[in-house]
């Protein structure tokens, strides 16, 4: 039996028995009402996200960031509530609905045989709600995964639903979207670039060792003045592989000129920007790692 499932189908079905599904030393637990699934199963955002439907009586549309991790998009916090297009105003623990207009059938696609909003719907939707941070955060990694196109949103956005809520939003995020962010911390790290003046960084830099053997890629940062910004998170720290990659990532960089500020979890907005200015000033006489 495919999991998870209806309880009152499978019971009707004779799959399982009432008892066998009530029982709270049973193989069998409760997701939402009536929709369940074995106590042996991991449930990932997948699994949730079909529960979710189905406690809708399959006629929800996964939506929102629960979209955006079906497109395949990182980050997206499995613990979160399930988004579902849905007219139901009190949904269970676990579900978020939104109750919205009716979906042209082109803004419905299926994504991992589950209704889901189609890309252009789901960047519209994300770049609507929450905080402006949040909903960059949000279309950075949705765009990571699929390489949108912000004017086709925008243009979505104009033709299909004119006037909508949270439009001017939507336009600001997507004029500081971009889908080289490779993390909410890159995101982060841009956004606090370019709010303190500097011009636009752009993304994932290639870069080849002297040698010509090795290849990679700076987070962000000015290709004209050989000068990146990385966001080092804690994997560089305790993962050993990592550990000892970036030391000959850094000696190659090192000799080719590169000048990086290397950003950290505990270094405060004030020290990022102050080490920066040192390192932008710097550039122009000389190149040199910021540690």
């Amino acid at each position: 039996m495919r999991v998870p499932f209806i309880g009152s189908e499978a019971v009707a079905k004779g799959l399982v028995s009432k008892h066998q599904l009530r029982s709270p030393r049973g193989s069998f637990t409760a997701v939402f009402p009536d929709v369940c699934t074995r106590r042996d199963v991991e449930m990932t955002i997948h699994h949730r996200a079909t529960a979710a439907w189905l406690w809708s009586h399959r006629g929800g549309v996964i939506a929102g960031s629960t979209a955006a991790a079906l497109f395949g998009a990182q980050y997206i916090d499995d613990a979160l509530p399930i988004e579902l297009i849905w007219p139901n105003r009190r949904p269970p623990r676990g579900i978020i609905t939104h109750k919205v207009g009716e979906l042209a059938d082109d803004e419905v696609i299926e994504r991992r045989a589950l209704p889901t909003t189609s890309l252009q719907r789901t960047a519209f939707d994300l770049g609507r709600r929450g905080c402006l941070d949040d909903a960059v955060a949000v279309l950075d990694s949705l765009g990571n995964a699929t390489g949108f196109r912000a004017d086709e949103v925008l243009a979505f956005a104009a033709e299909r639903h004119r006037g909508a809520r949270g439009t001017r939003q939507l336009i600001s995020a997507l004029d500081l979207y971009d889908p080289g962010a490779q993390s909410r911390k890159e995101t982060w790290l841009r956004l606090l670039v370019i709010r303190a003046g500097y011009p636009r960084p752009v993304t994932q830099i290639p870069v080849t060792s002297a040698d010509g053997r090795r290849r990679y890629y700076l987070d962000m940062g000015w290709e004209e003045r050989k000068l990146a910004v990385e966001y080092d998170g804690d994997h560089h720290r305790v993962d050993p592989v990592q550990f000892a990659h970036d030391i000959i990532r850094s000696e190659d960089l090192d000799a080719l000129g590169w000048t990086r500020v290397r950003v950290a979890k505990r270094h405060s907005v004030l020290e990022v920007r102050a080490r920066l200015a040192r390192a932008w000033s710097a550039t122009v006489h000389s190149d040199r790692e910021i540690a």
